[in-house]
């Protein structure tokens, strides 16, 4: 072989492996661009607007004021009151074009809860169902974690029949403990023989966890179904604005860094405001936060880069 035939084929293996490369860099970069910021208006659900509303809106009421702030999606959370008015606030949600994303139970089977699962068969929804495991006491951990997992079955076993998935909901004491949401979640779906059960987390019931993070939301995170945010200040108070906590913008630094692509709920929870303004308190908070971290993405979804 000649040196002008062996220069060439030098060369062309050369330019062969700057196009890949080049080919892989775009890819990346294209990756990159696709993957839009968890933290976009579009992936926020409203949580805990229901009974904590000082304006006692009624189910129209309450789906325009969602349309209004450009919110598309609630997590519903009730009480006895509210329990008439379920199939309205299923038309309204739909009229309004507001996803009925989720619904919080309290694990029993009530009339609210019945209710519930004959309207979501009838209007075929799949929202996720969120419920509190108990805590009860057991001989060792592995008793204690078959024990309160296994009051969840019957639910469970609604969901599924329904085409909705099932997360455990943190609330405090031993349930919402991350490891032991963790273990009651594989007992679950090794009963059940399926992967949509998960959990739900939630930063306002989680100040006794946060010397645990990063590590325990690293854990929780290949079952996490939605998160839910608001201002965290260790030692409380339990409910603040996103945005006025000390550990906000280190734990939305977190959640970003984990790779956690779920949904992301922002919360009202203070019964003595209106819920709108309570809502657009967060929204502005998420949204200063969001310029410190840089997320251009999220900003614009708000209809601005700040």
């Amino acid at each position: 072989m000649t040196n002008m035939k062996l220069r060439q084929q030098a060369t062309w293996a050369i330019c062969g492996a700057v196009l890949v490369v080049s080919a892989g860099l775009h890819s990346h970069a294209a990756d990159r661009a696709t993957r839009s910021s968890i933290f976009r208006r579009d992936n926020l659900v409203a949580w805990c607007i229901v009974p904590f509303d000082a304006a006692k809106r009624q189910p129209l009421a309450r789906a325009k004021m969602l349309k209004r702030l450009g919110l598309t999606k609630l997590a519903y959370d009730w009480r006895a009151e509210h329990v008439p008015s379920f199939e309205d606030e299923i038309r309204s949600l739909q009229r309004e074009g507001i996803e009925f994303f989720a619904f919080w139970s309290p694990a029993s089977r009530s009339d609210g809860y019945n209710s519930m699962m004959r309207l979501i068969k009838q209007y075929k929804l799949h929202p996720q169902i969120w419920m509190i495991a108990p805590s009860q006491p057991g001989d060792s951990d592995a008793q204690r974690v078959a024990l309160n997992a296994r009051a969840m079955l019957p639910f469970v076993a609604d969901a599924h029949r329904l085409g909705c998935a099932f997360a455990l909901y943190n609330h405090g004491g031993w349930s919402g403990q991350p490891d032991n949401l963790i273990a009651m979640v594989h007992w679950l779906r090794d009963q059940v023989h399926r992967a949509d059960i998960g959990i739900v987390y939630n930063f306002h019931h989680g100040h006794e966890h946060l010397d645990q993070f990063p590590a325990a939301f690293q854990r929780m995170l290949p079952y996490l179904m939605c998160v839910n945010l608001d201002g965290v200040t260790p030692g409380g108070p339990m409910i603040l604005p996103l945005g006025h906590g000390t550990k906000d913008l280190e734990i939305l630094k977190m959640v970003r860094a984990s790779g956690y692509r779920g949904r992301i709920g922002i919360l009202d929870h203070r019964a003595d405001l209106d819920a709108e303004k309570s809502l657009r308190e967060n929204i502005e908070g998420l949204k200063k936060l969001l310029h410190t971290l840089g997320d251009r993405d999220a900003l614009r979804s708000f209809g601005g880069d700040r």
